[in-house]
């Protein structure tokens, strides 16, 4: 594989699952600050942001130091990886737009956290431990997510975590800077468009990197990605198409349930 295929393929599916997980978390976080101050709020988002780098530093490290003493495995591990991340978001994304799942919706998200931290009461101490709780369970959950997908797409080698860590960081900036200028739900960002987009390229890598761990050649090489990917799109197509013709007024499921 080419070094420039290598490292976009690590950087962009990082960058876009990214750009998703830290829009919601953000939606949280200024429900928080909006009706309980910013100061727990902003702590708890460098809590949480601490406490990821940790996470990605002491699984990631061992996986770049130690991966060609197990390399025959290795492809094999990171491939099962992606597609099980990949299928959740694809499923997911494929369930919205068939109608059964209810589209993902940050105002009506952040109109509920608001009601919630509304209904918990304001605290008399100085220091404001729902604010910051709520904050750092918000940015860690879904950053988690955003690490192990860094982890995996960074699993080839040191340069290619280095380019998933900077596609997660830039999706990081980017969604702290939009968010400080709007104060308020970044709306305008394609939320269940991205997934499924996210959700097709870890499919697809998946599929390609654990085929390879499994000793499957691909007669094409890397332009075997494209087919496989074109694969992918068109059996999600198909998906979304069959569960709307069998089930026309939908289910309307919670996401949660699913």
């Amino acid at each position: 594989m080419s070094p420039v295929l290598a490292l976009a393929i690590a950087a962009i599916p990082a960058f876009v699952a990214s750009i998703v997980e830290f829009v919601e978390a953000f939606t949280i976080v200024l429900a928080v600050g909006t009706t309980r101050g910013w100061r727990a709020p902003a702590w708890g988002t460098v809590a949480a942001v601490l406490t990821l780098g940790l996470i990605v530093g002491v699984f990631g490290a061992p996986l770049i130091t130690y991966h060609d003493q197990i390399s025959q495995y290795f492809h094999l591990v990171v491939g099962v990886l992606l597609l099980l991340f990949g299928m959740r978001w694809l499923r997911k994304a494929i369930l919205r737009f068939a109608g059964i799942v209810a589209l993902h919706d940050e105002e009506l998200i952040y109109q509920r956290e608001v009601a919630e931290l509304r209904a918990i009461g304001q605290t008399s101490d100085k220091w404001d431990n729902v604010g910051f709780w709520f904050s750092y369970k918000a940015v860690l959950l879904e950053g988690l997510e955003v690490a192990f997908i860094v982890i995996a797409l960074g699993a080839q080698g040191g340069t290619a975590l280095q380019a998933a860590i900077l596609g997660a960081a830039a999706a990081f900036v980017l969604t702290m800077i939009a968010g400080a200028l709007l104060r308020q739900p970044l709306t305008f960002v394609p939320e269940n468009v991205m997934k499924f987009v996210v959700g097709v390229m870890l499919t697809t890598f998946g599929i390609f990197w654990g085929a390879t761990g499994l000793g499957v050649e691909w007669p094409l090489g890397d332009l075997s990605l494209l087919l496989v990917l074109i694969g992918v799109l068109v059996v999600s197509f198909a998906s979304v198409r069959m569960l709307a013709v069998l089930l026309p007024g939908g289910a309307q499921v919670a996401a949660r349930n699913i």
